[in-house]
C-alpha cells in the first residue's frame, strides 16, 4: 500500500491539473453563501482529491465537502483536512498565488502536509511525523521516486534584520498594524506579501520570519501550512491559548494565530 504522503502528493498534483484546465479558460464564478467566489476548479479539484483520499479509509474534512456533525467527527483519531483550491480570489485575479492544501491530522495535531502550487508547479511537503519538510519544482508527470530523490530540505531563517513580516500594507487590520508597529520600535522591518497558504511557505523556507494572522481563517486554510512549518521548527501559535493551533474542533474556524521562527 502506498504511504499517505505518496497518495496526498499525487492527489495534489492531479488536482492542480484540473485547476489549470479551468484557469486557462474564460471561467465563470459563482458566489457561495459566505460571498466568497467558487469556481468549477474548486469542485473538480475536490472530486479528484476525494477519489485519492477515499482509498485510505481516513475520513475527510474539505472546504467543498458537506460538513460532518461534530458528534461524529469527535470520534475520529485521524482525518484529512483539505482545501482543494486555497486562494480562490487569487485564482480569479489570475496572479498564480493559489494552492492545493492537504493535511493529515492525528489526535487534533498536524502529522503531515502537502501544498502544491499549480501555476509554478512548486510542491512543498512535510513527511509523516513532521521530522522534515521539502520543496521541489516539478515538471510534467514526475515520478514519486524523482520527487523524493530531488526535493530540497526547507530551512527557516535566523532572526536578522530586516525582520520580514508576511502581510500587506494596504490590507492590514488594526490588530496587525499594532503588532507590526511594536516590532518596528526595535527592529528594521520589511513587509512581504503572498497569497493563500504560500504565506506559511515563506516562513518555512526562510523568506520571512513572522506571519501574524489576526483575522478569520478556517482549519483547511492552515493545516497543511502548519505541518510544513512545524517540520522545520516554525511555530503556529493560537493567540488565545499560546499553544499550537489544533484541528477537527467543534467549530472549524481558527482563532487568531502567529507563525514565527522559534
Amino acid at each position: 500500500m502506498k504511504s499517505n504522503l505518496e497518495i496526498a502528493i499525487k492527489a495534489s498534483i492531479e488536482a492542480g491539473k484540473e485547476i489549470l484546465k479551468i484557469y486557462n479558460t474564460n471561467f465563470s464564478v459563482e458566489v457561495k453563501e459566505d460571498a466568497s467566489p467558487l469556481t468549477l476548479a474548486d469542485k473538480n479539484a475536490n472530486d479528484v482529491i476525494n477519489s485519492y483520499l477515499d482509498n485510505t479509509g481516513v475520513p475527510i474534512i474539505s472546504e467543498e465537502n458537506k460538513q460532518i456533525e461534530y458528534s461524529e467527527r469527535k470520534k475520529w483519531a485521524m482525518c484529512w483536512i483539505v482545501d482543494p483550491l486555497d486562494g480562490t480570489k487569487e485564482f480569479v485575479k489570475r496572479n498564480g498565488e493559489f494552492t492545493v492544501n492537504i493535511a493529515l491530522i492525528k489526535n487534533g495535531k498536524p502529522n503531515m502536509g502537502v501544498i502544491y502550487v499549480p501555476v509554478s508547479k512548486e510542491l512543498y511537503f512535510a513527511v509523516e511525523g513532521l521530522s522534515k519538510a521539502f520543496k521541489i519544482t516539478i515538471q510534467e508527470d514526475e515520478s514519486l521516486d524523482y520527487i523524493f530523490k530531488f526535493s530540497t530540505p526547507l530551512q527557516a531563517a535566523a532572526y536578522v534584520e530586516p525582520i520580514k513580516i508576511v502581510g500587506s500594507r494596504s490590507h492590514l487590520n488594526d490588530a496587525t498594524k499594532e503588532y507590526i508597529s511594536e516590532i518596528e520600535r526595535h527592529n528594521n522591518v520589511e513587509i512581504v506579501s503572498k497569497g493563500s497558504s504560500l504565506k506559511f511557505c515563506l516562513v518555512a523556507e526562510g523568506n520571512a520570519h513572522l506571519y501574524p494572522r489576526f483575522a478569520p481563517t478556517m482549519e483547511w486554510d492552515t493545516a497543511a501550512g502548519q505541518a510544513i512549518c512545524e517540520a522545520v521548527g516554525v511555530s503556529v501559535i493560537d493567540q488565545n491559548t499560546k499553544l499550537p493551533l489544533c484541528y477537527n474542533k467543534e467549530n472549524l474556524l481558527n482563532p487568531h494565530f502567529l507563525v514565527k521562527v522559534s
